[in-house]
């Protein structure tokens, strides 16, 4: 067989490069030897003695320099030297050293550090000035020459130290990924019936949920490297970077199969094209876009190579993103419901001291809409409240502070209010309470405070839903508008006069009349129809853009006309009850301005009062409440 063409080019550079190596040591050595002869062969004699020996005519040849004096003698020395070597004195001096009779020798003063500084120095800082600049001109260009580089974080096995036991309150989601762990560990066992992967799976649900923390558990369970990239990463300024590290990541990738690619936020790079209003496919995002859909289509999934990625605006993908062959599976993370926000307190109650009385099951009920996220911080919050106050265990108290600082937000104990403006608080956040506590099979109220909390909170009622709830009927709607009233017909009621601090509540109760009457169909004069045009979101916020009115003029009128109608109705009612109770919302609200807090074992008592207020109300005929029943509701100031 002929051997490579580059072969024998090679070896003769190794030859040659040895060679050299000889040549230099042979020089070397040489050096050596001539340096050891002449040192054997040469005495270094004081000046003195030089003298003598010149002065006994000893000496046959001289050879004089600025600092030495070397001579040649005509009879060699006892060792046989003939050669000696003497520094040289000053003949004034060496005059008088002679005339004293006294043995002297001059001294070879050392001038290497002043060598050193004067030539070496100026030499080196020039050195280094010239290597940080080049440094830098280097770093420059190799980040322009490295822009089109995937900046994904690479995690190998034995970074990725979260599996399956750490995820909790998502049983259905881990179930789902399951099946790309078994792929991961054995492809050939899973694909033996002809099954193949799917080539990606689409996160979807609200923020803190846990849909990272599933990706790197999913990575950690199938012990392989694990690829971690935002959306936002892969768009620069400059033109055609994008789809660069598009191609780069997978590349990187493919190299390293079997493994995961997790593209975070994705909605930020797989946004729908021409949403912005521009045509054409010119746009940087688009390229980027483009190129991950190539890629998609490109990548063999039996390779082992599995693409995760994670969003809370699916609506805003492009729907060449979702379709099938892409992304295949879209595994929804919902927000946990109470057996699901058990088992995540339970994995974060690990970490922190407990005491006796905590009962994940308790801070469960009174923690509905919570995410992962949510329950985390609460748990922290209430560690950090007990910490605060030098406890030796965190305790239930902790907790139900902990919840109300992350609804209501911190004490403001030093905000001072006008006495007036106090006793209105207290009259307004009462009504709330006695309304609730009025209506059946409302959620029970567990703390009214009229001590300032937040931004702008003076006061606050707070009810805990008993079990989570997914559907409301009309009459439940009907109730918990009357119960967000609560605050200002007692401001009605007691003062006759309303004041701003129902602008929150009025805000809430509005919207759920309007979603009555155009998203429920459950007002007769408007008739049981859809009016709102409203893509679905994951966001809690509102996006105004994503509604549109699709009624007529005079179906809009129609609908003021039943918004208002509701609204008044839930007021009436409102004060109806606060009038019947008017002797225990007066004696509840006076005793809540001293104690400025109620618990669940103060209102207990009250809530006796307000039925036996209402029974004597129904003897008498004075009152037509029909069954009903509620969500929570929490008044806000």
């Amino acid at each position: 067989m002929a051997k490579p063409p580059d072969e024998k080019p090679s070896k003769r550079a190794n030859w040659g490069f040895n060679v050299a190596y000889l040549l230099f040591a042979l020089i070397g050595v040489l050096l050596l030897q001539q340096m050891w002869t002449s040192y054997r062969q040469t005495e270094v004699v004081p000046y003195s003695e030089f003298q003598n020996l010149l002065r006994d005519s000893k000496i046959e040849e001289v050879q004089v320099g600025d600092q030495l004096v070397h001579a040649t003698l005509k009879e060699p020395l006892k060792d046989g030297r003939k050669q000696i070597v003497s520094v040289r004195v000053p003949t004034d001096i060496a005059a008088e050293l002679q005339a004293a009779n006294v043995q002297y020798s001059g001294v070879m003063e050392n001038t290497f550090v002043t060598t050193l500084l004067s030539w070496v120095v100026p030499i080196a800082l020039f050195f280094l000035v010239w290597s940080y600049l080049s440094r830098r001109m280097t770093q420059g260009l190799g980040s322009m020459m490295q822009i089109g580089q995937s900046r994904a974080k690479i995690f190998v096995e034995t970074d990725v130290k979260v599996g399956f036991a750490d995820v909790a309150g998502v049983d259905e989601a881990k179930e789902e990924l399951q099946e790309i762990v078994a792929f991961l560990k054995d492809p050939g066992t899973y694909g033996r019936l002809g099954a193949r992967i799917p080539k990606g799976i689409l996160l979807v649900g609200p923020p803190g949920t846990g849909k990272t923390l599933l990706a790197r558990a999913v990575a950690g369970e199938a012990g392989v490297p694990f690829y971690s990239i935002t959306g936002s990463e892969f768009v620069e300024m400059f033109v055609g970077v994008g789809a660069a590290r598009v191609r780069d990541l997978f590349a990187q990738a493919r190299a390293s199969a079997p493994c995961i690619i997790f593209i975070d936020e994705l909605d930020a790079l797989g946004r729908a094209r021409g949403i912005s209003g521009l045509s054409g496919g010119h746009d940087e995002k688009e390229q980027t876009l483009n190129q991950l859909l190539a890629e998609l289509d490109g990548f063999d999934p039996s390779s082992g190579v599995v693409l995760l990625a994670a969003t809370n605006r699916p609506e805003v993908l492009d729907p060449a993103l979702l379709r099938a062959g892409r992304f295949d599976r879209q595994i929804s993370v919902d927000r946990p419901d109470k057996t699901g926000r058990v088992a995540i307190l339970k994995v974060h109650l690990k970490k922190i001291k407990l005491g006796a009385d905590v009962d994940p099951n308790e801070i469960a009920a009174m923690t509905p809409g919570f995410t992962g996220a949510d329950l985390a911080n609460l748990v922290n919050e209430a560690a950090t409240l007990a910490t605060r106050r030098r406890a030796a265990s965190v305790t239930l108290d902790d907790f139900t502070a902990a919840i109300e600082r992350v609804i209501a937000g911190p004490e403001k104990r030093n905000r001072l209010l006008h006495p007036r403006e106090r006793r209105i608080v207290a009259y307004h956040e009462m009504g709330h309470a006695i309304v609730s506590m009025a209506l059946p099979d409302m959620d029970p109220v567990k703390k009214v405070s009229i001590i300032p909390r937040g931004m702008g909170a003076l006061g606050y009622t707070m009810q805990m839903p008993t079990e989570d709830r997914y559907l409301m009927t009309r009459t439940e709607l009907l109730n918990r508008m009357t119960a967000l009233l609560g605050g200002r017909a007692a401001e009605m009621v007691v003062f006759h006069e309303a004041t701003t601090g129902a602008a929150d509540d009025l805000q809430r109760a509005t919207e759920m009349a309007r979603a009555m009457a155009t998203r429920y169909g459950m007002e007769p004069s408007v008739g049981q129809a859809s009016y709102i045009a409203e893509r679905p979101r994951y966001l809690d916020v509102a996006d105004l853009g994503q509604r549109r009115s699709e009624a007529s003029e005079e179906t809009s009128a129609r609908i003021d006309r039943a918004v208002r109608e509701l609204v008044d109705e839930a007021f009436a009612r409102a004060t109806r009850i606060l009038k019947e109770c008017a002797s225990v919302h007066e004696s509840s609200a006076q005793r809540l301005l001293d104690k400025e807090t109620f618990v669940e074992e103060d209102l207990a008592p009250i809530r006796a009062e307000v039925e036996a207020s209402l029974k004597a109300g129904r003897s008498g005929g004075a009152s037509d409440r029909e069954p009903s029943g509620s969500l929570s509701s929490t008044g806000s100031r």
